[in-house]
């Protein structure tokens, strides 16, 4: 594989500003490798959880003495297990991600911070997955902790098309069957659609105790409408085309388009999930600077 293809999605600045932040998970979570996280497992490791009463067989050197002068009974020490993490990387590859031109295009620009966040992960030795999906689920790389992977993930992004509409909710629904309880999954997405179905798909994530972070990716055009003159609107994914003067249109659109994002917002706060609203034509390195400082700063939950 060639470097240019890597570099088109792994830029060195993006790169620096984000390694020297790790991506920790906010709630517990389960892995199959010794790691640095927190597990709901209970075992004899690093931080303490809780008591339970000694019963034979149990190493009378975590029985915790004090309790027994005090309440004439055996209770032994637990601890909060360390794991590893998996994080599952949800790419819409739908037509409306295909919007904008350059840099500014929606579907890579979600790309690269899919492999950004990817390539962050593996660095700490956890394990990332990326799956991709319009109408159906297309490409699925299973996780992984070899940085090998992002090889793997790069390859697969430079072969995507974006031809299809989308079936967000089915798609979530399904990859939801893939994977294990308490992992995180992030979704890249402008989530245009139905969004009480996707609603519902979320809550099936949340149902598994996953962590979710919903990344609504937008153009700039598409959050300001900022644009002069006749503008001839084309469907990407209906097959309509629109001749008309954006002053004519500016207010109804900013309308529908804010409550269309404080809908999604509210559905974010409600099931407990992240959610980041990002514009293309933003310094990606400054977004994932403030997304990951905010997200140091929160509880875990």
């Amino acid at each position: 594989m060639s470097s240019s293809v890597l570099a088109r999605y792994l830029d060195p600045e993006v790169l620096s500003r984000v390694a020297g932040r790790s991506i920790e998970p906010r709630g517990l979570v389960m892995g199959n490798l010794a790691g640095a996280h927190r597990s709901p497992a209970s075992g004899f490791a690093v931080e303490f959880a809780g008591h339970r009463e000694y019963v034979p067989g149990d190493d009378p050197k975590h029985i915790d003495w004090r309790i027994y002068f005090t309440r004439d009974k055996y209770f032994i020490k637990q601890y909060e297990m360390e794991t590893n993490f998996t994080c599952h990387l949800l790419l819409d590859i739908s037509s409306s991600m295909r919007y904008g031109e350059g840099d500014e295009q929606k579907l890579l620009y979600a790309s690269r911070m899919a492999t950004v966040l990817g390539h962050s992960i593996v660095r700490q030795s956890d394990k990332v997955s990326l799956a991709t999906f319009d109408t159906h689920i297309r490409g699925h790389i299973r996780a992984s902790n070899s940085m090998h992977q992002v090889v793997r993930m790069t390859q697969h992004l430079d072969e995507v098309e974006a031809i299809e509409k989308t079936n967000l909710a089915q798609c979530l629904s399904e990859l939801a069957e893939r994977m294990q309880r308490r992992e995180i999954v992030m979704i890249f997405s402008d989530f245009f659609g139905d969004l009480e179905s996707v609603e519902a798909a979320i809550q099936r994530l949340r149902f598994s105790k996953h962590e979710v972070v919903l990344f609504q990716v937008m153009h700039h055009d598409e959050l300001y409408f900022d644009m002069d003159g006749m503008v001839r609107f084309v469907g990407l994914e209906v097959a309509e085309q629109y001749l008309a003067q954006p002053e004519d249109l500016r207010t109804a659109y900013l309308e529908a388009v804010g409550a269309f994002n404080a809908q999604l917002e509210e559905i974010a706060l409600r099931n407990g999930c992240d959610h980041v609203l990002v514009d293309t034509r933003e310094d990606m390195a400054g977004m994932f600077a403030d997304y990951l400082n905010k997200r140091m700063r929160m509880p875990r939950r």
